[in-house]
């Protein structure tokens, strides 16, 4: 009988307790850790609390972080400051420190796991998937990651050491090799029979792989059609040949374009020759798309990676000073431009009433344009022909606001200060910010993609940089050649 199966890890019966299991309430969990606090050095070297009402608190925490999933009680640990954190994560179930690590963020995992020993890490990685070992390496001491390999076999081995061999970026490092693979020439009864062996199927299965002799893929059998098909059908006359397939190699934002395009649970990972060797999953694709967004956002206010809540003051710092550098960098000469027009100010002080409002819409309208050219970048709407055309769409809306409210605001400054010329001066100032930052705002990212860097890096701090110094150079410049 020629079928294929690598076996399930976890078995149904886990999967299903945590299902069961409720969420977290953080409100209590957060007022027990407060009150738990000034005791955080007794709990933490395992003397027995003197305090009864302490004590009851204790145990109530305990049992409130045993009945939590592990991805409940990652959220708690990000939410909790160092000292209620470490004490969270001593009461946490040993069996389920592995998976409250891979759920937790990077940031966060770092502190726990510089707060673990070797035997307390290896205890930690004993039962997870060698998928999510890898996924843990990187993060774990070298002597740990050599004896956590030490007790796989020879296949997992393997599969950990090939998890880590490719980038983060590649559909190889999240792959998961738990799979069910099946010949094509076999009848449908035949691996309905051969699946009820098992207690429970990987998880996310919706598809069997169908693969030859040299394990190269041939088709996929979906489960739905598996339990409707004639039991005497062979899986060659069900199956799907039209499978979406990626390489290890590929990038993960494209697999993850699309799962979301062709509505995937599962698809096969194959190398260079064909070959089936492994499959990625849409939790996992959940996670990419999660870790993209929250980086662009991070990346468009200048911050350089993920930073725990609660981390060090310099931790902080250094996270957040080169944009901060860059900004300060781009105030001052803003304010170069303000002070060559000191003159102008002098004689008309409305300007200086007036000067924020072109900076402030040109600034607002240039990261509307660069949230959109940056998100259609991100989902692949956006290539460099389409640029161009995009540019021109643009600045045609830049032009049309900037004229409509333009007027408005020049209406109101006549009314304010009794001047058209004023008026008039508002008017082309900020149309023409406007359309300078729909040009900057398609511009910037465009850029930066074609230099290799994030077209999300900074650009917030870019675009507000351009409309600043550009709109106070408009204004006051038009209101020195005009009216003065």
């Amino acid at each position: 009988m020629s079928i294929e199966h690598t076996p399930p890890t976890h078995d149904g019966e886990t999967g299903q307790n945590h299902a069961e299991r409720p969420s977290a309430d953080f409100d209590r969990v957060h007022s027990l850790c407060e009150i738990l606090e000034p005791a955080f050095e007794q709990i933490e070297n395992g003397t027995p609390l003197e305090d009864a009402p302490l004590r009851d608190k204790l145990t109530e925490l305990t049992v409130l972080l045993s009945e939590l999933h592990p991805a409940d009680v990652a959220a708690v640990l990000e939410s909790l400051p160092p000292r209620e954190r470490n004490i969270v994560w001593i009461l946490v179930k040993p069996e389920d420190d592995g998976e409250v690590l891979l759920e937790v963020s990077d940031a966060v995992r770092e502190t726990l796991i510089e707060s673990m020993d070797k035997d307390e890490l290896l205890a930690a990685v004993d039962d997870l998937d060698a998928d999510e070992l890898a996924e843990l390496a990187d993060d774990l001491p070298h002597q740990v990651v050599y004896e956590a390999l030490q007790t796989r076999d020879e296949e997992e081995r393997a599969q950990v050491k090939a998890a880590m061999s490719y980038e983060d970026n590649q559909v190889g490092a999240i792959m998961d090799f738990e799979l069910v693979s099946i010949r094509a020439d076999v009848a449908c009864e035949v691996v309905l029979r051969y699946l009820r062996r098992f207690d429970s199927l990987p998880d996310h299965t919706d598809k069997i792989f169908v693969v030859d002799e040299n394990d190269v893929l041939q088709g996929v059998l979906p489960i739905r059609k598996l339990l409707v098909a004639d039991p005497e059908d062979l899986v060659e006359n069900v199956m799907a040949k039209d499978v979406v397939r990626f390489r290890a190699e590929d990038d993960v934002e494209e697999a993850a374009q699309a799962f979301e395009r062709y509505d995937l649970v599962t698809a096969p990972v194959v190398d260079e020759n064909k070959k089936l060797i492994g499959r990625v999953t849409v939790d996992e694709m959940v996670d990419v798309i999660r870790e993209e967004s929250e980086a662009d956002m991070l990346n468009m206010a200048g911050l350089q990676e993920e930073e725990d809540l609660f981390a060090p003051v310099l931790d902080s710092v250094k996270n957040r000073w080169m944009w901060l550098a860059v900004n300060l960098c781009t105030a001052f000469l803003a304010s170069r431009v303000i002070g060559a027009f000191e003159g102008s100010i002098e004689k008309i002080v409305a300007l200086a009433a007036l000067m924020p409002i072109v900076a402030g819409i040109g600034g607002n309208s240039g990261n509307q344009t660069i949230t959109m050219i940056v998100r259609a970048m991100a989902m692949g709407q956006l290539t460099g022909m389409q640029a161009g055309r995009l540019l021109k769409k643009e600045v045609g809306v830049a032009l049309v606001n900037g004229i409509i409210w333009g007027t408005v605001m020049g209406a109101v400054s006549w009314l304010l200060y009794g001047s058209l010329g004023i008026g008039l001066v508002m008017i082309a100032a900020m149309t023409l910010n406007l359309l300078l930052a729909a040009t900057v705002g398609v511009l910037i990212p465009v850029v930066m993609e074609k230099f290799g860097r994030d077209p999300a890096l900074g650009s917030s701090v870019l675009i507000t940089a351009v409309t600043d110094s550009g709109g106070f150079l408009i204004f006051l410049g038009l209101a020195t050649l005009f009216l003065l």
